[in-house]
């Protein structure tokens, strides 16, 4: 697992770094057709069709896959089949076929291979890839795939490289330093995998050139500074201006330094500590 860079026979292969795709077995394997559904793009349109979200379109077609994150085959042993490559998401894929046949996705931890046997449940082993109450993870324990509320799945720390640590248990609470900094109050029931997300190369990746973003999805953004008054708070003025102003998004949002999360939202008594400044 890591990354590739090339020769720089052109300007593009000068910056490119990326992945080696090592890990991804066996080659050029498709994905378990009973876990894949089709994936309709918008193109940053409503239902309406007025564009509602701006610099989405074109991109490499691509089907989804169905990924097991509630982890509630309790008791049942299952076998990773193969590490696979997620189109939708940073982290790996792995293929897992349960005792009783049945196959699912989950996340590949760092550590978790083909062969590897994965449980979930309350006393499963506390090794990557196992899904347990956070009752039953020992302190300072690495871990992914986190809920927020019990059997609704997991909704943080799920992108490559992510982690968050357990830090102390206090009744039906558990004490969850998350990979923001933030520490939260997460009930002691919910589940989380153990370990860390694989793909840790991730952070390192450049793409090297615009045309591989725009593979992805992705379109041109332009800079405010340089549109016409009509199209943004910042545009106009003679010669490189700044904007005469502080800096704000396109409906006039200030994009620097303002807090914009809502001083009386429900989930704030759960915060322990903020995500650091800076």
């Amino acid at each position: 697992m890591g990354n590739k860079t090339y020769r720089p026979y052109t300007t593009t292969q000068r910056w490119t770094a990326i992945s080696d795709f090592s890990e991804i077995s066996p080659k050029n394997k498709r994905p378990e057709k009973s876990l894949v559904e089709p994936l309709k793009r918008s193109g940053g349109r409503n239902a309406h069709g007025r564009m509602t979200s701006r610099r989405r379109g074109g991109g490499h077609k691509k089907k989804y896959r169905r990924i097991d994150f509630k982890r509630d085959k309790v008791g049942v042993e299952g076998k990773v089949v193969s590490i696979e490559y997620d189109p939708n998401r940073t982290a790996r894929i792995a293929l897992v076929e349960y005792s009783d046949r049945e196959r699912r996705y989950i996340l590949a931890p760092v550590g978790l291979g083909v062969g590897a046997v994965v449980r979930s449940g309350p006393g499963s082993e506390v090794s990557p890839g196992n899904a347990l109450p956070l009752s039953d993870i020992p302190l300072g324990t690495q871990i992914h795939n986190l809920e927020f509320q019990k059997n609704r799945g997991g909704q943080m720390v799920r992108s490559a490289g992510g982690y968050a640590i357990l830090m102390a248990k206090e009744g039906p609470w558990a004490h969850v330093r998350l990979p923001s900094g933030e520490v939260r109050l997460i009930p002691s029931n919910c589940y989380a995998s153990v370990g860390q997300v694989g793909n840790i190369d991730h952070e390192n990746v450049s793409l090297g050139k615009a045309g591989r973003r725009r593979w992805s999805g992705y379109r041109p953004a332009s800079r405010a500074v340089a549109k016409n008054p009509v199209d943004h708070p910042m545009g106009g003025g003679e010669g490189k201006s700044s904007g005469g102003r502080h800096p704000t998004s396109r409906s006039g949002q200030l994009a620097k330094g303002l807090k914009t999360r809502r001083k009386k939202k429900q989930s704030s008594r759960f915060i322990l500590t903020g995500r650091p400044r800076g």
